[in-house]
């Protein structure tokens, strides 16, 4: 890496001349030209693209414009100490956004909307923003092509055993601890077990209640039945009194300036939102110093994606994701900074690779053992999600939150079968000569071999170990016998509320409750500073790895993107098999490709 710093300092130069010569960005929608400066304003939150756990990286691996979530709290919060502020309006577009996530935005502007009228805007509304307008927003405008999903939940699986097993001949041999578990039913059923489908549906049950009391709470004269029995054309969602009023957006934002006296709009989250000059660069130059956003008592971390030792996984693998060598590095940091007085660990992953969810889970209970850990789940802190999540001084979940799924599930694909069809042989010759046993004990690892019994045993015996250990640290974490977490374990899922009836979870809430515990916790000032930090450390650290995060350039990143875009929820479950890859045989992974719509 010789060339290290003369390469940075290169691209810096570049990024100093491409920030010199950026133009000012034209006025969005939610934004207006030769507007004052000052004076009664609303505030445009355009959501239109979503709020990810973590934005998408940019060029050079630097951190795109878009909008957080955990931004989004931070503006939000911001927003109810303003003078000036006089109304909200939340531009939703064609957003898709989480059941968990939609909840927590909604609460929070159900918030604000205590000191200032909160408007929504929506080209389209789904289950999760539906939820998130009815609660948050006094009213909802919607476009006049618009319509509104609103068709209940539901979460499906895929199955390829048929596919696997019958029509390919790959010999499909997977295993697991915990009767509930089911993660290897994709590849081993042509449909769920009882006990997977018994987990799923009580979950889903929990998550329904939930969104219903919501939605009917916030609009108590809808019929009962309405939430459920979509999709509504913009008309008829008027009349069902799902929405209140259809026009373009444009018309929504002048019609709230007119009711509040507003003298201008200014767009604070997404596209076109206002920022002071300078700051584009100023964040450039932090990135490649290998900064977050400057030191502050408490550290907010990230952990969103499949678990994974080193990044890697097959052409599948998803890009980014938890990976253990990168994340330690940033625990370790933090563990050891006297100026950070508390942590923040916002989780929101479907688990992975057993070895790298203990690695990390160990990391977590030292920073824990020095200062307040406190843990945020997202969408989900599954299986080795949650393996994290048991290491938190406190943990906050979402009522629809997905937490649990404590168990192992371990296997491979064999290709033998397959390749014999189409005249392809593999033989297997092992040193111990006369021992029938020995050439599979040997090729366990092997794609062109599948596992005799007694392989099989010795396997399920390694992964009974590891789950073994999966309850000692959630008991360890969680300080509770052994014996009450195997009464929540053996794979099951469960929502947030029933997580925090097991005791699986401390409270009910989102990342701003988790970020106002930890500086309880630290006795900091409610208004102590947050700093968000990444998993990498910035583009000099990038630059001087030994070598690159696997999983992330050439085939891998476009296969990975193009699964993305076709089927993009089995994105997060096939990444969290991915390890299978690297030759770990134990996983700690959610039981399925689990979309709620």
């Amino acid at each position: 890496m010789r060339y290290a710093f003369a390469l940075s300092v290169a691209l810096l130069a570049c990024a100093m001349v491409a920030c010199q010569g950026r133009q000012r960005a034209e006025p969005s929608a939610g934004s207006a030209r030769d507007e004052p400066r000052s004076g009664p304003a609303i505030v445009v939150l355009d959501l239109s693209d979503g709020v990810p756990e973590e934005p998408p990286t940019g060029l050079l691996g630097l951190s795109s414009k878009a909008t957080s979530f955990s931004e989004l709290v931070h503006e939000v919060r911001r927003l109810e100490r303003e003078k000036d502020l006089r109304g909200v309006l939340v531009r939703l577009g064609t957003a898709r956004i989480g059941l968990a996530r939609a909840l927590e935005v909604g609460a929070m502007l159900q918030e604000l909307g205590a000191r200032v009228p909160v408007h929504c805007h929506a080209d389209d509304l789904s289950n999760g923003t539906l939820y998130l307008a009815a609660r948050g927003c006094k009213r909802i405008w919607m476009s006049p092509a618009g319509t509104v999903d609103a068709i209940g939940l539901a979460a499906q699986t895929v199955y390829f055993h048929k596919l696997l097993a019958d029509e390919i001949g790959i010999d499909v041999d997977f295993l697991q601890v915990g009767k509930f578990k089911g993660a290897e039913e994709p590849f081993t059923r042509d449909g769920p077990s009882p006990e997977a489908r018994a987990s799923l549906e009580g979950t889903l049950a929990d998550m329904r209640a939930t969104w219903l009391d919501g939605i009917r709470q916030a609009r108590p004269a809808l019929a009962e039945s309405t939430p459920e029995d979509g999709p509504y054309a913009v008309g008829e969602a008027k009349t069902a009194g799902l929405v209140d009023e259809v026009g373009y957006f444009d018309e929504a934002r002048e019609a709230l300036e007119k009711q509040v006296g507003a003298v201008r709009a200014e767009v604070r989250v997404g596209a076109g939102a206002s920022s002071g000059g300078g700051e584009d660069l100023a964040d450039v130059l932090r990135t490649l110093a290998g900064e977050s956003l400057g030191s502050a008592p408490i550290a907010l971390v990230r952990a969103n994606g499949a678990i994974s030792m080193s990044g890697g996984g097959g052409l599948l693998a998803e890009a980014g994701g938890i990976v253990e060598r990168r994340l330690v590095r940033t625990l370790t940091r933090l563990e050891h900074d006297e100026d950070v007085k508390a942590v923040v660990l916002r989780i929101d992953s479907p688990g992975g690779s057993a070895l790298a969810s203990d690695l990390l889970w160990h990391e977590l209970m030292r920073i824990r053992a020095r200062k307040p850990l406190v843990v945020s789940v997202g969408g989900m802190a599954a299986s080795g999600g949650y393996y994290l999540a048991s290491a938190g001084t406190s943990v906050f979940a979402d009522d629809t939150s997905i937490v649990g799924s404590i168990g192992v599930v371990g296997g491979k694909l064999a290709v033998d079968h397959a390749l014999e069809r189409i005249g392809v042989h593999a033989e297997t010759i092992p040193a111990r000569v006369g021992d029938p046993r020995a050439a599979a004990r040997a090729g366990y690892e092997s794609l062109f071999l599948p596992w005799d019994d007694a392989t099989r045993e010795r396997v399920l015996a390694t992964m009974t170990g590891i789950y073994e250990l999966f309850v000692a640290r959630v008991a360890e974490g969680r300080g509770i016998p052994a014996e009450k977490v195997a009464l929540s374990a053996e794979g099951r899922i469960f929502s947030g509320r029933e997580g925090k009836a097991r005791g699986l979870v401390d409270e009910l809430g989102g990342l701003a409750d988790a970020i106002a515990r930890a500086r309880t916790l630290a006795s900091l000032p409610s208004d102590a500073r947050v700093t968000v930090v990444g998993e990498s450390s910035g583009l000099l650290d990038a630059l001087a790895e030994d070598d690159p995060p696997e999983g992330r350039s050439g085939a891998t990143g476009v296969l990975g993107s193009e699964l993305a875009r076709v089927a993009p929820g089995l994105t997060s479950f096939v990444a969290s098999l991915a390890p299978l890859a690297e030759h770990e045989r134990a996983l700690c992974a959610l039981p399925f490709a689990l979309t709620v719509q």
